[in-house]
């Protein structure tokens, strides 16, 4: 059982700053990758940026140059620094959590929002 727990949404002008930040609860040992999915009204769900054990990043093409995602891998943590921010990053942000096994696990928070405002 993973439990995630997410802090750090809120409400921001065009062109500032926020950093989220999600803590796992349990172990996500061996093989995984922690990362932030968005989701905003009338769209799909997408990766905004992903980063495994290993350290390999992953970034939505929207977000690269503004974003950045890090590990804190004895904290189990993961934040996202989100700097420049536009109106349409504007969404729910979702921190996830995938472990590798024979399956894949995969771990959901709750959600927390994000709104950029023009």
């Amino acid at each position: 059982q993973v439990q995630l727990v997410e802090s750090g949404g809120g409400l921001v002008q065009a062109g500032g700053s926020l950093t989220l930040s999600c803590t796992a609860a349990g172990s996500i040992g061996g093989l995984n990758a922690m990362g932030w999915y968005r989701q905003a009204p009338g769209k799909q769900r997408e990766l905004v940026a992903a980063i495994t054990s290993g350290g390999s990043t992953n970034y939505a093409d929207s977000v690269k140059g503004r974003f950045t995602i890090s590990r804190d891998n004895a904290k189990n943590t993961v934040s996202l620094q989100m700097n420049s921010l536009k109106p349409e990053d504007t969404a729910v942000y979702y921190c996830n959590v995938k472990i590798q096994l024979v399956l894949q696990y995969n771990y959901w928070g709750q959600g927390t929002q994000v709104t950029v405002s023009s």
